[in-house]
């Protein structure tokens, strides 16, 4: 029973009257965070080493092949060489900002907080998944943009040089949206299934290396049996492999390094497009079943 000298305290609590802004807001919200959370924005040094150190070795692939462009005035590595050949650190990129994405909210148990607000688990799962897409788009687009800028300051024949370049770097471009989609896609939903982020980067850079050596086997099991169509398909047994040849399908051959891949190259499109769809669907099923 309360004491007779109880006494109600009135310490200022109101209600809110301001502009209610609801789910497109809250979106945008996570969206920006998420984005600024892939490259530590906002954050402390420690947060800042891995992605960075990441950037400073695509940008340090860029800055070379400006440097050669300059000097010999032919290219050292394509622009779409450039998205492709980088496949090692965008894999470590992914293993990093992944699990920094959905598993620390896995671990600290803060997804009540955001589904108490006006955000539906497939907003969450989607603004998540568009902030990692984005930050794999900038670590492969930007470089390419930095190399277009010092390629056409070297060239002799102006307009029509900087407009031939312009044709050159869109098909890199196009590939590394390409490989934004895909790749963010996969490394979400294998960094969901955990809330310990080592476990999630070791999961996410498994997927990519073991399946590697999946597509030598499988080369070399085609040539053994004689059997070219095993031999062409074996690509797709790896999520880079697999886009470097739906990749060809779509712009043809980069140079000398043309892909053995036959007449499959629709193959390869609509398994490019098969795993996005498998890997999206699989990250919003996750979410509709985690526990809030």
């Amino acid at each position: 029973m309360a004491s007779q000298t109880s006494v109600i305290h009135d310490i200022g609590y109101q209600r809110y009257r301001g502009p209610r802004l609801g789910r497109w807001y809250a979106n945008r919200s996570l969206y920006e965070h998420s984005l600024r959370t892939a490259f530590g924005i906002g954050r402390g040094a420690k947060a800042k080493i891995f992605p960075w150190l990441v950037i400073g070795i695509v940008l340090g692939v860029a800055v070379v092949e400006i440097a050669v462009r300059s000097i010999s005035g032919q290219p050292l590595i394509t622009y779409r060489g450039f998205a492709s050949g980088l496949s090692f650190p965008i894999m470590l990129f992914l293993a990093i900002v992944a699990p920094e994405l959905v598993s620390r909210d896995l671990r600290d148990r803060t997804l009540p907080l955001y589904f108490s607000r006006p955000l539906a688990r497939t907003d969450y799962a989607l603004a998540k998944y568009a902030a990692l897409a984005t930050a794999v788009l900038l670590l492969l687009g930007v470089p390419q943009l930095l190399i277009y800028i010092g390629a056409i300051f070297t060239r002799t024949d102006g307009f029509s040089g900087a407009m031939d370049e312009l044709g050159d770097m869109g098909p890199g471009l196009a590939g590394a949206l390409i490989r934004a989609l895909v790749l963010a896609a996969i490394a979400l939903v294998v960094a969901s299934t955990t809330g310990r982020r080592a476990f999630a980067a070791a999961f996410i850079v498994g997927v990519f290396v073991i399946t590697t050596p999946v597509v030598g086997i499988l080369v070399v099991l085609g040539e053994a049996l004689g059997n070219s169509t095993l031999s062409e398909l074996a690509f797709i047994a790896n999520p880079m492999t697999l886009l470097n040849g739906f990749e060809q399908w779509l712009f043809g051959a980069d140079g000398n390094n043309r892909m053995p891949i036959g007449d499959f190259g629709p193959v390869y499109g609509l398994g490019a497009v098969a795993l996005l769809a498998l890997a999206i669907t699989l990250l919003l099923a996750r979410y509709r079943k985690v526990a809030a």
